[in-house]
């Protein structure tokens, strides 16, 4: 079982054998291209249409939780004087919002009700490095060990 949302996406995308290494907050240093990099909580909010009521201090208290997948690879690369070959893998940050849209995310510590995939955004960076930024939302219960350490 996995101890976070990010732990638990990370998770669910490793079981799928992409053959690309994922991270929870960031590559290890010098980690070759390409990767996944999963972070949590920005923001998360209350889930309006799930929450009980606040003043039964038992209550479940639900929460929507956004996360950040970040698929960072090599555009191309340089096989001659003047040629390229592209090594970008198109359409893997398709199947990577595909396997999370909707996805139960079992791996997690609370009740998960809905994993939902808001959009995904490509963005060149330096070094001929492409950066695919998919946005999710976890719809989740909060735990009472994440307001109350134990």
């Amino acid at each position: 079982m996995a101890a976070s949302t990010s732990g638990a996406i990370k998770a669910r995308l490793e079981s799928l054998a992409f053959g690309v290494p994922v991270f929870r907050d960031g590559p290890r240093e010098g980690q070759a291209e390409p990767y996944i990099v999963v972070q949590e909580g920005m923001p998360a909010g209350l889930d309006t249409a799930g929450n009980g009521d606040f003043g039964d201090p038992d209550a479940e208290v639900n929460i929507v939780e956004t996360v950040t997948v970040d698929l960072v690879q090599l555009a191309r690369v340089k096989t001659g004087a003047r040629t390229t070959r592209v090594t970008e893998r198109y359409g893997l940050a398709e199947a990577i919002a595909h396997a999370l849209h909707g996805h139960a995310l079992p791996a997690h510590p609370a009740k998960v009700t809905a994993v939902r995939v808001q959009d995904i955004d490509r963005i060149p960076i330096a070094d001929n490095r492409v950066r695919h930024s998919i946005t999710v939302q976890v719809h989740r219960q909060l735990l009472a060990e994440e307001v109350t350490p134990q």
